[in-house]
């Protein structure tokens, strides 16, 4: 299920960046922002406007603020003018750099807020851009179990009673942290990396059946749950079917596909007497010493490959 996050207050925005409001006769509870990149303006300043994306952050450094310096009067004005009528969402000053009069005015005609930093215009723009990112995800929810195991994003999945909150539960109590039940929110923040979080509603709690709500952060303590994990790898719970061929090696890895991105993952078949946090503990450190570049798999390949060979010798 999408979630619709495709745009950010401004509000926010000044609250997370620490951002003077310069302009505190708008109101910035009614701008968004729905672009992650930012712009700073120098090409416009100097009036050309091919190509220029207006819904991004305008950010005004020491260059774009020395070269209006330059600019007499009637000149800044119109420049002003222009940048103002493109219907930017806002205008940033970084290193606490302060807009003339003449902006002041403007900005207020069409009600484009201006807001200031302290921070430099570069750490500035990597932060911001960063945490834009990350809000202005594609976001799916889905249902499942996000645990971290040994520093690895494990999503359990699988039907509704298969043992998914269980299987957490033990994992907890194995020392392992917990970051959401029953619902996952994912966000896609590159293509290389999703992220999981837990609804507000639902945070810290598990679910389990007989037994009822509980609360892990007050039972277990606050080491025992993580806010948000990167997800490195995908668990399925099934029930065993005697007539199903499991994969026993491991030669070849499978893969789901969350919102693009394809994150490995096992089929893990449930009997009576199976140890599921034991089970998921090993794939979690199996998949680290695969990522340092450690197959047991292919090791054992390898071995009876030269065995043959021998016996060929």
């Amino acid at each position: 299920m999408k979630l619709g996050n495709n745009e950010v207050q401004l509000t926010k925005i000044v609250e997370k960046m620490g951002l003077t409001n310069l302009t505190p006769q708008i109101d910035t509870d009614t701008k968004y922002v729905t672009q992650p990149d930012v712009n700073r303006p120098a090409l416009q300043l100097a009036g050309f406007y091919d190509h220029f994306d207006n819904e991004r952050v305008q950010i005004i450094g020491y260059v774009e603020e020395a070269y209006i310096e330059t600019l007499d009067r009637a000149t800044r004005v119109q420049r002003y003018r222009q940048l103002m009528e493109s219907n930017i969402p806002c205008l940033i000053f970084c290193r606490s750099q302060q807009p003339d009069q003449d902006l002041l005015e403007i900005a207020l005609k069409y009600e484009i807020p201006l807001l200031s930093s302290d921070a430099s215009t570069s750490s500035f723009m990597a932060e911001i851009i960063r945490w834009l990112k990350v809000q202005l995800a594609p976001t799916i929810s889905i249902h499942g179990v996000l645990v971290d195991v040994f520093g690895e994003g494990v999503l359990i999945m699988g039907e509704s009673g298969i043992g998914k909150s269980e299987a957490a539960l033990e994992l907890i109590k194995r020392g392992h942290r917990l970051v959401t039940d029953d619902v996952v929110e994912i966000k896609k923040v590159s293509d290389e990396t999703l992220i999981g979080t837990a609804p507000d509603i639902t945070r810290h709690f598990i679910e389990l059946r007989g037994i009822g709500i509980i609360d892990v952060k007050s039972l277990f303590g606050v080491e025992s749950i993580k806010e948000t994990q990167g997800i490195d790898m995908v668990i399925k719970l099934e029930d065993w079917d005697k007539d199903k061929e499991y994969d026993r090696l491991g030669l070849e890895e499978t893969y789901t596909e969350i919102l693009g991105n394809k994150v490995v993952s096992h089929n893990i078949p449930i009997r009576p007497g199976r140890n599921l946090a034991v089970i998921v503990e090993t794939a979690a450190v199996n998949w680290r010493q695969r990522k340092m570049g450690y197959n047991a798999a292919q090791e054992l390949y390898n071995r009876v490959q030269q065995n043959l060979n021998k016996g060929l010798e």
